[in-house]
């Protein structure tokens, strides 16, 4: 017993990942979710063309699924692709977190470092995977 007690935190830094990738995925498939299904009207009411809305829509799901899928894949044969998804779906992320941002029309780099943590937030998760991807 005291032996498996060992191994398990042995193996905790190797894991925590999981505490950035879940909550990360969570967030970005419920946003995708929330958008489907895709219309003009929501694409309106932002002011942006019903393609940028539609690749938004199913980028954020795309994206989180994609992260979940990835770190999964990481305890199997294929990690190298789980590795290319997870990288894949961060950088997916960071370039739907720069359009969220740029849509809100800040008006300096403090004010987004200031005022929109949120966003500042997912980018710089979305960063860390397409930099990192599977290496804890």
């Amino acid at each position: 017993m005291e032996n498996r007690v060992k191994t398990w935190i042995k193996n905790i830094p190797e894991l925590s990942h999981w505490l950035l990738r879940i909550p990360l995925a969570v967030v970005f498939i419920q946003q995708g979710t929330a958008k489907i299904p895709v219309t003009l009207e929501d694409a309106q009411s932002f002011e942006l063309p019903y393609l940028v809305w539609w690749f938004a829509a199913y980028g954020e799901l795309g994206a989180g699924i994609g992260l979940l899928v990835g770190g999964i894949m990481m305890y199997s044969w294929w990690s190298w692709i789980g590795d290319l998804l997870t990288r894949f779906s961060g950088f997916v992320i960071g370039c739907i977190m720069t359009g969220v941002i740029w849509v809100g029309e800040p008006e300096s780099l403090m004010d987004v470092i200031l005022y929109d943590n949120l966003h500042v937030l997912l980018w710089v998760g979305g960063l860390y995977f397409a930099l990192r991807g599977q290496k804890t």
